[in-house]
């Protein structure tokens, strides 16, 4: 083995590590309190192993007061869908920018979501870390964008 290739390989084995602390699983989440956002996106990666978007939210960020009655997807209506708008609060921690992770690309390509781009308007309902500890990010249940509303975490029925 060359030398240039022990040090191209020793580079990628130290990256991993990075790449994979990154990422949280999804026992991280708070399921018990779900979180209202809604602001503009920022940023965009819209790649696997699932969309992500970085979220600006406004100065002063209110919980909608017709949330609970918004349309959600059939198939997550009966199950747990109204139980969990009904829950729903704003973050206690005060950050302006939130990590959005959405659903994986093929998720989200059922579900027929367009690419989201950078200056688009939407609100997010889901699950932040246990006690808002560590970063700003929320694992998206439900994003409403254009005046539709798509479950990410199932499958359009």
């Amino acid at each position: 083995m060359t030398l240039q290739r022990r040090h191209v390989l020793a580079a990628a084995a130290t990256a991993l590590p990075l790449g994979v602390h990154a990422h949280h699983g999804w026992s991280s989440f708070d399921p018990d309190r779900p979180i209202y956002l809604e602001g503009t996106v920022r940023k965009v990666r819209w790649q696997n192993p699932h969309a992500e978007l970085e979220l600006e939210l406004p100065d002063l960020l209110k919980l909608p007061t017709d949330l609970a009655q918004r349309p959600i997807p059939a198939q997550t209506a009966p199950v747990d869908g109204r139980v969990l708008l009904a829950k729903v609060v704003l973050p206690t921690r005060k950050d302006r920018l939130w990590a959005v992770e959405l659903a994986p690309l093929t998720r989200m390509q059922a579900w027929q979501v367009q690419e989201i781009k950078p200056g688009t308007l939407l609100s997010v309902v889901g699950f932040t870390l246990r006690g808002e500890k560590g970063e700003a990010v929320l694992r998206a249940e439900y994003l409403f964008v254009d005046g539709k509303a798509y479950g990410l975490r199932s499958g359009p029925a």
